[in-house]
């Protein structure tokens, strides 16, 4: 049997072929995205009009928020950053489960004493608060008991103020499961009836940590993404995943209030890590007709997922279009960094599974697409299509932004931009 590359000339918009889509999103492409945090939330719901089968591996390294607490208290993945895509594909309308689509999306108030947390969480476990009781049999006993379930778990003085419901029930479900992530987000993906499939990159309890210029290691997600700390001073000059006990080890270092800093120069109890993708996943990537790197912390969303031992292998070997979509606004990850330098490092993440040289980086098989709006975006450096286009890329500047979602892409249009490309 012998294996061909067929290349066409797509028109984008191309407005025929985004009707057909939208005529029948059930059998519509299988669009991958690498992405991570809410940036793709909107393009996630638009999507759902277009195709039920758009694929996203997701970042479980998310080291804030309530996603912390449940990984301090359980040493697992974070998993908000996947209930948010779920709930972005979910089916929350009378067709699907808009019932349990509300329990999911539901929040315990911030404010409210320790007791009364507890005595609602019972309440929600045992079937008899209102957001419980109006979920039919059998799915309520399902729920209520992954929920029991994390109860039984949970160690003593637990922070409930503003947990998720939907991130308490998936740990609950991931205790219950022998830990595999998988599995439970399997099971909840055909409770909300999700469009689409959702799993997490690796399932393995591990830290992001970056190198910057100036020498300095800051380790955890939530450190670098510039949102619930100042924004990074110094360009960052390498990312790695690390072993979760390195982030404890950089708390109990800390010399700056702002950043975890690895003070052990010879390594210490700084151990970097590259987990396996696993085999499913591997899969979802060969299934894939156009693989996307999507806007988003283009760090800790994008480059983490590329991360995994077999991410590089496995998007060479689909020769389906590899399309990379800048921020079209600043990204406080991206200090001190052009686009042309940004889509190199993209390429070298990708090059870095493969163990060849960066000269003999096969580029034209790992990316081949750069989409932008460049008259109405704000790039970081500008837009050098020569530049762009002697890395092998083909670049395509087309409107994305609209008088509505500036400085932001607008959903519709970026969406039908990318379905042109399938």
């Amino acid at each position: 049997m012998a294996e061909v590359r067929v290349s066409r000339t797509a028109r984008v918009p191309d407005p025929l072929r985004v009707r057909r889509y939208h005529k029948a999103p059930e059998v519509g492409p299988r669009v991958l995205f690498f992405s991570g945090g809410t940036a793709l939330t909107g393009i996630s719901r638009t999507l759902t009009r277009y195709t039920h089968h758009s694929i996203h591996l997701v970042t479980p390294f998310d080291s804030g928020g309530s996603s912390a607490k449940l990984r301090d208290a359980f040493s697992m993945p974070a998993i908000g950053d996947l209930r948010s895509r779920l709930m972005a594909l979910a089916d929350d309308s009378v067709l699907g489960h808009p019932e349990i689509y509300r329990l999911f999306t539901h929040r315990l108030p911030a404010e409210a004493r320790p007791e009364m947390l507890q005595a609602t969480l019972r309440e929600l476990a045992a079937g008899r608060h209102p957001l419980s009781m109006a979920v039919a049999e059998p799915m309520r006993t399902l729920i209520c008991h992954q929920l029991g379930f994390l109860i039984e778990a949970m160690p003593a003085g637990f922070d409930l103020r503003g947990a998720s419901i939907g991130n308490l029930i998936i740990a609950g479900g991931y205790l219950n499961h022998h830990e595999q992530l998988d599995q439970i987000i399997f099971l909840f993906s055909k409770l909300v009836h999700v469009r689409g499939t959702v799993r997490a990159i690796i399932n393995a309890d591990c830290h992001l940590a970056v190198t910057l210029e100036d020498g300095r290691r800051i380790i955890g997600q939530h450190q670098i993404t510039g949102k619930e700390v100042a924004p990074l001073e110094s360009p960052i000059a390498r990312i790695q995943l690390v072993e979760a006990s390195a982030k404890a080890s950089a708390k109990d270092n800390t010399t700056d209030s702002t950043t975890e800093r690895d003070t052990h120069n010879d390594g210490g109890a700084i151990v970097p890590v590259r987990p396996a993708l696993h085999l499913n996943n591997r899969q979802l990537i060969d299934s894939a007709e156009l693989i996307c790197f999507p806007p988003g912390s283009f760090y800790s969303s994008v480059i983490a997922n590329l991360l995994p031992c077999g991410v590089g292998r496995a998007i060479l070997a689909n020769p389906c279009p590899k399309v990379y979509i800048p921020n079209c606004s600043p990204d406080p990850e991206q200090t001190g960094k052009t686009l042309e330098q940004l889509v190199t490092t993209l390429i070298d993440t990708l090059c870095a599974d493969l163990d060849v040289s960066r000269n003999d980086c096969p580029n034209e098989h790992l990316l081949n697409i750069v989409l932008l709006d460049s008259q109405r975006g704000d790039y970081p450096g500008g837009v050098s299509v020569p530049a762009l286009e002697r890395m092998g890329l083909t670049v395509i500047d087309t409107r994305l932004i609209s008088e509505q979602s500036a400085p932001y892409y607008d959903n519709e249009l970026l969406v039908t931009a990318l379905l042109s490309l399938v």
